[in-house]
C-alpha cells in the first residue's frame, strides 16, 4: 500500500494526517501560522509549508485536500527526483527521447546547461 502522506515526490509526513483532521475552512494566514513551520521533503530537498504556499497569498482555504493541492502546485522541480529518468527499455530505433540533463536542466554540478 502506498504511504498516503506522499504525492508525486512529496512526502507530508506529519502535516498530512494534521490538515486532515483540523477544522475548515481555515485562513492562509492561521495555517502557517500553525504548520508554517511543518517540513516538506521533496526528495533530495525540504521545504518549509510557508516557502511553499506563502507567496499564493490565498484568503483561505476549504479542506485539506485544497491545501494538499496548493502545496503540489507550488512544488518545482525538485520534487520530482531525476530529470527524464525512465526505467523503460532504451529508445527504439528513430524515437526520439530526450536524455536525463538535457538542455534547460541542471547538469551534475549543479549548474544550467546553456
Amino acid at each position: 500500500m502506498a504511504d498516503e502522506n506522499r504525492e508525486l515526490g512529496v512526502e507530508l509526513g506529519d502535516l498530512g494526517d494534521q490538515l486532515r483532521n483540523r477544522e475548515y475552512p481555515v485562513s492562509q494566514d492561521e495555517l502557517l501560522s500553525d504548520h508554517g513551520d511543518a517540513e516538506l521533503d521533496m526528495g533530495e530537498e525540504t521545504a518549509t509549508l510557508e516557502e511553499v504556499i506563502g507567496p499564493l497569498n490565498e484568503d483561505e482555504y476549504e479542506s485539506a485536500d485544497e491545501v494538499e493541492q496548493a502545496i503540489m502546485n507550488m512544488v518545482g522541480d525538485e520534487a520530482i527526483g531525476r530529470k527524464n529518468y525512465s526505467d523503460r527499455t532504451p529508445p527504439a530505433p528513430g524515437e526520439d527521447r530526450q536524455d536525463e540533463g538535457a538542455p534547460d536542466q541542471d547538469d551534475q554540478e549543479g549548474q544550467e546547461s546553456f
